[in-house]
C-alpha cells in the first residue's frame, strides 16, 4: 500500500512534567527575553503575580484582563501596555482566553510567547487565533501565533475546578474527533488524535473523582497536548464551526459549548465516516460515538444543553442561519433542516440524533 501525505510540525520547545513551571526563567533565557509581561484573566491574577515574583527582574508585571473569545478591544488595550513598557516577550498563564490574548499580541507584534496552560484546551500548540468583534468570532491561521515555549505543569491545573477540568478536557477531545475525519488527515495526525482522545477519556473520570490527582492531571495534559497539536495540523469541520458561531453570537462559555455540541456533531457525521471514528468508538466502548460522548459528559456532571449555558431559544434559528452562511468542508453534506434540528437537540439537551 502506498502512502502519500503532508505533515507540518511547529518548532515549539516543550517542558513537560510536575514542577516544570520552575523552568520559566530558563525559557526566557532561551528566547532572549528580559522584559516579560505575564498575562492572565482577573480570576487568575494571584497565580500570575506569584509567577511574576518567581521570574524576578525578568518580569515587568502582570496584565490580568484577558477575556473569553479574545475580544479585539481587549487586545487593543493590552497593546498600549506592551508599547509603553517596551515589553520583549509575554508569558500566558491560563486557559484559552489568556493564551488567545498572547497569540493576538504576537500576531500584531511578533513578540515571543511562553505559554503555561492551566486548562486542557490545547490552544497553546496551535497556529490558530480566534478573535471576537461585533458579536462575530473569526479565526485565522499563522505560524506567528504559535508560542515558542510551552510549559506543561500539572500542578498549575489544580486551580481549575473539577467541573471546568471536565469541560476543558472534552473540548480537547473535540479536536481529536474532528482530526480523525479531517479532509487533510494523515497517519501521523490520526495516531495522535486517537492517543490524545484515549488519554483524556481515561483521565477525566479520575479527575472528577479526585481533583488533586496529579497523575490523572498529567495524563490529561498529555492528551491535551496531542489533541491541540492535531488541531493545528489538520482542518476542522462542523463541530468547530458551530461552536465558533454560538460563542460569537451569544458569548457562551467556550469549553462548555464544545462539551454540549460535540455529541451532536459527532452523531451527525458518524454515518459518513464510521471507519475514521472507530478509534473513538473503541475508547468509549460503544458503537454509537455521539451517544457515547453524551453519556460520558452526563456521567461526569458536565452540561448537556445550550439552555444551561444561558442561550435563548430564539437563538436557534439565528445560529442555524449563520452556521450555514459560509460554505465549509464537512464529511457529511450540510442540510439546513438537519443542522437546525442538531442545534435544537443541543439546546434542549436531547440525546444526539433524537
Amino acid at each position: 500500500m502506498s502512502l502519500q501525505f503532508s505533515y507540518v510540525t511547529n518548532p515549539t520547545h516543550v517542558f513537560f512534567g510536575k514542577g516544570s513551571a520552575s523552568r520559566a526563567a530558563e525559557a526566557a533565557d532561551i528566547l532572549g527575553c528580559k522584559r516579560l509581561l505575564v498575562l492572565a484573566t482577573p480570576q487568575q491574577k494571584a497565580m500570575a503575580e506569584e509567577l511574576a515574583c518567581r521570574l524576578g527582574d525578568l518580569c515587568l508585571g502582570v496584565y490580568a484582563k484577558a477575556k473569553m473569545h479574545t475580544p479585539v478591544k481587549v487586545t487593543t488595550a493590552a497593546m498600549r501596555v506592551i508599547e509603553e513598557q517596551k515589553v520583549d516577550g509575554v508569558v500566558s498563564l491560563g486557559g484559552g482566553s489568556t493564551i488567545g490574548l498572547g497569540k493576538a499580541i504576537a500576531y500584531r507584534t511578533g513578540l515571543p510567547q511562553i505559554a503555561i496552560p492551566t486548562t486542557y484546551a490545547g490552544s497553546e500548540v496551535t497556529p490558530i487565533l480566534g478573535q471576537t468583534e461585533n458579536n462575530t468570532k473569526t479565526t485565522l491561521r499563522s505560524s506567528k501565533v504559535v508560542p515558542e515555549v510551552v510549559i506543561y505543569d500539572p500542578t498549575f491545573t489544580r486551580s481549575l475546578p473539577q467541573a471546568m477540568s471536565i469541560t476543558s478536557g472534552i473540548n480537547a477531545i473535540a479536536h481529536a474527533v474532528e482530526a480523525l475525519y479531517a479532509e487533510d488527515r494523515n497517519p501521523v495526525s490520526s495516531m495522535m488524535a486517537a492517543e490524545g482522545a484515549n488519554a483524556l477519556i481515561d483521565a477525566l473520570p479520575l479527575i472528577a473523582k479526585d481533583g488533586a490527582d496529579d497523575q490523572a492531571r498529567e495524563k490529561a495534559l498529555y492528551g491535551c497536548w496531542l489533541c491541540g497539536t492535531v488541531l493545528g495540523n489538520v482542518g476542522m469541520a462542523l463541530h468547530h464551526k458551530l461552536c465558533h458561531t454560538l460563542g460569537g453570537l451569544f458569548n457562551l462559555p467556550h469549553a462548555e459549548t464544545h462539551t454540549v455540541i460535540l455529541p451532536h456533531a459527532t452523531a451527525y457525521n458518524y454515518q459518513s465516516v464510521p471507519d475514521q471514528l472507530a478509534p473513538l468508538c473503541a475508547a468509549l466502548d460503544t458503537d454509537s460515538p455521539g451517544e457515547g460522548l453524551f453519556k460520558f459528559a452526563r456521567k461526569l456532571g458536565a452540561p448537556t444543553s445550550l439552555r444551561e449555558l444561558g442561550m435563548d431559544e430564539e437563538g436557534i434559528d439565528l445560529a442555524t442561519d449563520q452556521a450555514m452562511a459560509n460554505p465549509y468542508w464537512n464529511p457529511r453534506r450540510l442540510d439546513h433542516r438537519e443542522i437546525r434540528k442538531l442545534i435544537e437537540n443541543a439546546y434542549f439537551g436531547h440525546r444526539p440524533g433524537g
